[in-house]
């Protein structure tokens, strides 16, 4: 680590010039290209994939993605002569649209159920033949153009679905400029250094940049999310500038006790660089243990954050030393420097973190307590979890997706944004029989409000049925309905026949997807905890400090997920955050956790490093804790307020899903540093003693030797 340090501060300018080139080749690929992000997953073995399989083979041009236009007639109906011949021209313009599948028009006396009661609200379902990636955002584009067009004084159009959403969906977010300007602040009151304060903020941001271009070229090959550049910003700025702080810190210490600048890039590089090095490979492996939970949609999310974590890794080892060899002694201001060569320089904030270390020793029980009871009421709210998908009913009310869920509301109930479907493989006209039982037993289900005729496409050997339930498709009861329709009403009215049926729709999909998540979290944290367990042992040859890391980052993640139903499922951040209230994305869990995981590995590493080196060098647990917390206390606090600034700018715009990201990173980073590693971790510490550095022998003879320290 030593020579990759002075290779870099040798051969600066053309390290430099290797970064400038990538970013900007990448950038320019990126933008030329353009991207394909693609928000489609399967759920293979469930019951509404079944149902979705059977129709998708029958009716392969209606397979794809599916938009609403809803309009209403602001005067009169929608049956009026001018509002029918304006939308049934939009109507027969959009058949004309490569990919459109089917439309099924409010005026097909198929579909007369799309009119509302009133008559004043109506809907038109466009299904297209294609999905995600493969569908042209540009036939998209013509069907808004063409209802855009038909609106009028009386006439209201407007766009539902989630493909539309996505189609408008905002390219960043404020949050990233907010976020920039508060870590540039912190870095400057910190360092008291203008240039000092560019260093990390400079790398984090080209770092950032390049591993952006990096994930929109990637979207050519794999699925990623639509909000996986987002989710990729928020993780690469805060962890970029956190990795360059560190190892800016350690240079500046380097330079603050004489040492020359080449000599003090290498030490940097190779201590805090070697804590950086095994931190960034931290978060990497728990991102990629999302592959644990064998969903595709989740892999491209993993792949593209774990590249961000990367790229900002690699540009701390290697930019920074190069910076240092252009700044040399300038990452101190003028007067400082004088201070250094006058032997009177001094670092005051470090005897305020040894008197609270101090602190923390002489009253580690006490201190304990009050820690836990803090972090066990956070984690309150986190029992009543609900999991589940957002829709456009949390979207914002000025968008075009948001209007249209209302209209939809407002004239057929909550119930139809989220409409199932009972699918059957008829075969036999025994089977059509049964399907007609079932269909009849649903309509007298207590929750449903509609059930069309069975629909039953010739030749298909396919039938189904549109079911619309009493509740919206976020709430608990359309979940209940769901299970009730699959265990109890369907079985009932088959009895013991053996007719395929199955219950699908997009609300039974997100439904599902929520149960499979579910079901697989046990065995993602088990996996995560103990891969986290195993690298911590590795590196302080301990059993007690792996143990009590894992046990702290199940305490700060599950607080953070209670502040998170607190405010967007319980509904108290609503107003603040411009939110409806609704079930927690059923993928935020498993994401959330590998990202914290991997930030509360690397707050464990860089304070525990330094008590492992003064245990090494005295044996003495009580001085060893004291002075890791002392000299790591500042850096790590100054490094999470600026993760915790980062994560929370992200909650003032973009999607409900990126909200809940950085309110939940926000509070975890919040309750890890400021309660977990500044009072918890050494007060334990304090009370286990010598038991925190003991690793039975059997275990130590056949663990490799792998140093954190220099």
């Amino acid at each position: 680590m030593k020579s990759l340090g002075r290779i870099a501060f040798r051969r600066k300018y053309i390290v430099i010039a290797i970064w400038l080139v990538a970013f900007i080749a990448i950038s320019g690929a990126s933008q030329s290209i353009g991207s394909k992000f693609n928000d489609s997953f399967t759920l293979k073995g469930t019951d509404s994939t079944a149902g979705y399989d059977l129709l998708s083979k029958a009716l392969p041009a209606q397979s794809g993605a599916d938009v609403q236009i809803v309009f209403k007639a602001k005067s009169g109906t929608v049956n009026d002569p001018a509002i029918k011949s304006a939308m049934e021209k939009v109507f027969t313009s959009a058949r004309a649209i490569k990919t459109v599948g089917d439309i099924a028009s409010p005026y097909d006396p198929m579909h007369m159920n799309q009119v509302s009661p009133d008559g004043t609200i109506a809907y038109a379902s466009v299904t297209y033949s294609k999905y995600g990636r493969e569908l042209p955002d540009k036939d998209l584009r013509d069907l808004v153009k063409l209802g855009e067009a038909a609106r009028s004084a009386n006439l209201q159009v407007e766009f539902g679905g989630s493909t539309i959403a996505q189609l408008n969906a905002p390219k960043g977010s404020p949050g990233e400029v907010i976020g920039i300007v508060a870590a540039g602040i912190i870095l400057f009151v910190s360092f008291g250094s203008f240039l000092s304060m560019l260093l990390p903020l400079g790398v984090a941001l080209l770092a950032l940049g390049t591993a952006s271009g990096l994930v929109t070229l990637l979207t050519h090959a794999i699925a990623i999310a639509t909000f996986a550049p987002i989710l990729g910003s928020l993780i690469g700025l805060g962890v970029g500038v956190d990795y360059a702080l560190f190892i800016v810190s350690r240079y500046r210490r380097e330079i603050a006790n004489g040492v020359e600048p080449e000599d003090a890039a290498a030490t940097a590089v190779n201590t805090s660089g070697r804590a950086v090095l095994f931190a960034g490979a931290t978060v990497c492996i728990a991102l990629l243990g999302l592959f644990t939970l064998r969903l595709s949609f989740l892999n491209g999310v993993a792949i593209a954050a774990s590249l961000t974590v990367l790229v900002t890794m690699i540009a701390s080892l290697t930019l920074l030393p190069a910076l240092f060899g252009v700044m040399k002694r300038k990452v101190y201001n003028r007067r400082s420097r004088k201070a250094i060569d006058a032997g009177t320089h001094a670092d005051i904030e470090k005897s305020a973190w040894a008197r609270w270390s101090r602190y923390v020793a002489k009253r580690p029980v006490g201190l304990s307590i009050i820690a836990v009871a803090i972090v066990a009421a956070l984690a309150v709210p986190y029992f009543s979890l609900q999991l589940g998908s957002s829709d456009q009913g949390n979207a914002s009310k000025s968008s075009t997706t948001r209007k249209a869920y209302d209209l939809v509301a407002q004239g057929f109930g909550k119930g139809a944004n989220g409409p199932l479907q009972v699918i059957a493989k008829v075969s036999t006209p025994q089977d059509s029989a049964n399907f007609q039982k079932v269909a009849d037993a649903v309509k007298a289900t207590d929750g449903v409000v509609f059930v069309s005729p069975v629909i039953a496409p010739p030749g298909t050997h396919v039938a189904f049925v549109q079911v619309i339930p009493a509740t919206g498709p976020q709430d608990i009861k359309t979940s209940d309905l769901i299970k009730k329709l699959r265990k109890e009403v369907i079985p009932a009215a088959l009895a013991s026949s053996k007719t395929e049926i199955h219950v699908g729709g997009i609300t039974a999909i997100f439904d599902d997807f929520a149960s499979v998540i579910g079901s697989k979290i046990p065995l993602f944290i088990l996996v995560i905890v103990l891969l986290g367990c195993l690298l911590l042992m590795l590196a302080f040859r301990s059993v007690v400090i792996p143990l009590t890391a894992g046990a702290m980052n199940l305490a700060a993640a599950a607080a953070s997920f209670g502040i998170v139903v607190a405010m967007f499922q319980w509904g108290w951040g609503q107003k603040i955050l411009n939110v409806g209230a609704g079930p927690v994305e059923s993928f935020l869990p498993v994401i959330m956790l590998a990202i914290l995981f991997g930030l509360s590995m690397d707050y464990q590493v860089f304070l525990v490093s330094r008590m492992h080196e003064e245990w090494v060098k005295t044996g003495d647990n009580e001085k060893s804790v004291t002075t890791g917390q002392a000299e790591t206390g500042r850096i790590i606090t100054s490094a999470a307020l600026i993760m915790i600034t980062v994560f929370a700018s992200f909650m003032f715009g973009g999607e409900k899903i990126i909200k809940e990201f950085g309110l939940g990173l926000a509070a975890a980073v919040f309750i890890d540093a400021f309660i977990l590693r500044t009072i918890l971790v050494p007060a334990l510490m304090h009370i286990f003693g010598k038991a925190n550095w003991w690793l039975p022998k059997s275990i130590d003879k056949v663990l490799p030797r792998v140093s954190v320290e220099e």
